[in-house]
């Protein structure tokens, strides 16, 4: 089960909490986190949901502006609630699983400066040192690609930049974020293990003559991070791709790419959906677009419904990556059902049983956290679509576990999956 500190905490001014880049960035709904799920007054309530579904591991986020409000100076009181709540996740026999960046950026700080990625560093040392005799298993850097594809590249996430070439800049310290991190983890604690989650799509030619553009995007959604940090390397063909885009990538240092590489426990697997390919000249940067099948099922957000592509997914990580663990970070539908959500239960089963597959075909998986616990802050989008297995009415905060949820519920106290009735 999963959230994000900025998506359901809301109390943006609160103990001492400093602004992040998403506290006044509107996208496209004009909504803002400002109030969420309250989820910082409501925190308890929430982690009783938790034992109500009976799951046993809990991926959340820390806000690191509440932890250090202009990405230096350290405010305790933001420390004291996350120890509250890591407490109580114990008292429940619920394992934390701890995300350290969800896109909650001090406002102070860029990603295309360098300097962040020290600010970064030091942020998670002090998270390690507060945490770390409670906390088995930490993920450093939630989707890279999506916040330089969003955030840096069409300016439709926060900060709201339009740059290539600041883009890829900010892809790198990210990467470049996570090996530090994970150097800082290495250096305090032997015990606890520590990984990336990756937004990660399969690629498929629509037709034979859009093979090679398939491979061209999978290098730029899936290689050009998953080859630095598990390689050590930032693969050929889509290095050249962004220098003929960008010119060349300076910002790369010596010693880079051994950092970035510093180690991964775990991979962590965000996936919702495939990349169904075609050649267009036309479309800037690279020439390609993605296409749809009108057949297939999909969201209420229109997205595609296509639960074997995550079996795909997984072997092709363990043929190209080799026996690294896989935990499956995210994975859920927008469905504006409730409480009555079949379709999300259809929804469930089918990638649950995709994952399955995976691992009776000898994919090292360890475990899978659904997205998400509630109806939450979908960044640009708003409050309008609901990804939850508990329903949120927003208006009076009111919770309601849907059907989803018992029927996770029920998986996840057999350990076993059934299909629905």
């Amino acid at each position: 089960m999963g959230t994000s500190a900025f998506q359901i905490e809301g109390a943006l001014d609160a103990d001492g909490r400093g602004p992040s880049i998403w506290d006044r960035f509107a996208g496209e709904s004009g909504d803002t986190g400002a109030v969420a799920c309250d989820h910082y007054n409501r925190w308890r309530e929430h982690l009783d949901l938790l034992s109500q579904l009976g799951v046993n591991a809990y991926r959340f986020s820390i806000a690191w502006p509440r932890l250090f409000p202009d990405g230096s100076r350290r405010e305790q009181r933001g420390f004291d609630h996350y120890d509250r709540l890591i407490d109580r996740l114990l008292e429940l026999g619920v394992t934390p699983i701890v995300t350290l960046y969800h896109w909650c950026l001090p406002q102070p700080l860029d990603w295309t400066e360098r300097d962040t990625v020290e600010r970064f560093a030091e942020y998670a040392a002090a998270c390690f040192d507060a945490y770390g005799d409670r906390v088995p298993r930490w993920i450093t850097i939630n989707e890279h690609w999506i916040v330089m594809l969003l955030g840096y590249q069409l300016g439709l996430h926060a900060p709201g930049r339009r740059d290539h070439r600041r883009a890829v800049e900010a892809a790198h310290n990210l990467l470049l974020a996570h090996g530090r991190a994970v150097q800082e983890l290495r250096a305090r604690r032997r015990d606890a293990q520590v990984g990336i989650a990756f937004a990660l799509a399969p690629h498929y030619p629509e037709s034979d003559a859009d093979r090679d553009v398939a491979w061209g995007s999978d290098g730029y959604v899936n290689r050009w991070f998953l080859d630095a940090a598990l390689k050590g390397s930032y693969p050929d063909d889509m290095r050249e791709r962004w220098e003929a885009v960008v010119g060349p990538l300076d910002f790369v240092r010596d010693g880079d790419l051994e950092t970035i590489a510093a180690g991964n426990d775990f991979v962590g697997v965000n996936y919702y959906a495939r990349r169904l390919m075609r050649a267009n000249p036309e479309r800037g940067p690279f020439g390609w677009e993605v296409v749809s099948d009108p057949e297939a099922p999909r969201t209420d957000a229109g997205t595609e419904i296509t639960p074997l592509a995550l079996t795909d997914l997984l072997v092709r990580l363990r043929d190209d990556y080799g026996d690294v663990p896989i935990l499956i970070t995210e994975n859920g539908a927008c469905i504006d059902e409730a409480p009555h959500d079949e379709r999300r239960i259809r929804f469930l089963y089918g990638h649950l049983w995709a994952v399955l597959d995976a691992i009776e075909q000898g994919v090292p998986v360890i475990g899978y956290t659904h997205w998400s616990l509630m109806d939450n802050f979908e960044w640009a989008l708003g409050y309008a679509q609901r990804f939850g297995l508990v329903h949120v009415d927003y208006a009076t905060q009111r919770r309601t576990i849907k059907d989803s949820g018992r029927y996770y519920a029920g998986i996840a106290r057999a350990n076993a999956l059934e299909a629905p009735a």
